[in-house]
């Protein structure tokens, strides 16, 4: 995941001036990455997060938007298959208001199902907060291919249609999905990873990706390619195998009897096996086209072909290798 790791800290190190895109990022932090809880009768704000840069932005943002103090502590994680010691925010003293503030509660004291409807109808620069928040709370980023993906993991169905949402407003394909019973928004085509990397403000990480990306792609044009040539290759020898056992069939059963423009013909294929009908052609003296050869010796063939019909015995293809023959 160094991808993905990279692309975090340069999220985590940008400076936003705007307070309406710095509320809305960490509004989106502190749904995606804990949320509400009831302690001893209070509600309290918690947010679950993977690095010591961000959780000093976390409780930058709390203490300079809203004026509330914050508690960080370490926890150990097993998410992933493998233990973590993530760092623990949280606010008690002061945790409703906070709530309320950020939008992660309601009028009636009710905890929101999805996001603050004021982060998701802001401008551009409140979505790309939006999305900015979420990739920094639950994000991954796969290495280019095609299974590249840029993925978010939710904390429910609604949380992740407002995602989606808002990557639909900023003119960005993104699909929810639940596996497992586990909400997860992702982003798959090559260029619209690159521009939601891009509109979050991961600039030098997109550039990386995209260089990896194209490299990748040219190889696999390159391995295409090489598969192509090779089953053509196969394909034009084993054409050659047969025709040649063809003709040496068709002499051997019309013995003296072949027209001699249609022997030498025959000929030339048998003297030349590995060689095109084109090549056989220049071959020829005087040279002929590709097409003129294979006319000679489709005749040459249908000739053979018939007088063993007549005679009652095996025709052109008796002479085909076993492996040709099942083919």
């Amino acid at each position: 995941m160094a991808l993905t790791a990279e692309v975090k800290d340069e999220l985590a190190r940008i400076q936003l001036g705007k307070t309406s895109e710095r509320a809305a990022e960490l509004a989106t932090i502190l749904r995606f990455s804990g949320g509400l809880h009831l302690i001893s009768g209070r509600i309290a704000v918690e947010s679950e997060l993977e690095t010591e840069l961000l959780a000093r932005r976390v409780r930058r943002d709390i203490a300079e938007l809203y004026g509330v103090r914050s508690e960080i502590s370490r926890v150990a994680s097993s998410g992933g298959g493998r233990r973590t010691n993530n760092l623990l925010v949280r606010v008690l003293d002061g945790g409703e208001t906070l709530a309320r503030q950020t939008g992660l509660l309601d009028a009636r004291r009710r905890p929101i199902r999805g996001l603050p409807n004021k982060v998701t109808t802001g401008g551009r620069g409140e979505l790309a907060a939006v999305w900015r928040g979420a990739f920094l709370a639950a994000g991954s980023l796969t290495d280019p291919g095609r299974s590249a993906a840029l993925e978010v993991v939710c904390p429910g169905n609604e949380a992740a249609m407002a995602l989606v949402g808002a990557a639909g407003r900023l003119r960005v394909a993104a699909k929810a999905r639940e596996v497992r019973g586990v909400h997860r928004v992702v982003v798959r085509d090559g260029e619209a990873i690159s521009t939601m990397l891009t509109i979050m403000g991961a600039g030098t990480t997109v550039v990386s990706w995209n260089e990896l990306r194209q490299r990748r792609e040219v190889r696999a044009t390159a391995n295409r390619l090489v598969n192509f040539d090779d089953a053509n290759l196969r394909r034009s020898a084993q054409a050659a195998v047969a025709a040649c056992a063809r003709v040496e069939r068709a002499l051997e059963i019309l013995g003296d009897d072949v027209p001699q423009h249609l022997r030498y013909a025959g000929e030339l294929r048998l003297s030349h096996r590995d060689s095109s009908l084109d090549e056989l052609g220049h071959h020829a003296d005087p040279p002929m086209t590709k097409d003129a050869v294979a006319g000679r010796i489709r005749r040459l063939l249908a000739m053979a072909d018939k007088r063993a019909s007549d005679l009652g015995i095996a025709g052109t293809e008796a002479n085909l290798p076993v492996e040709l023959d099942e083919a």
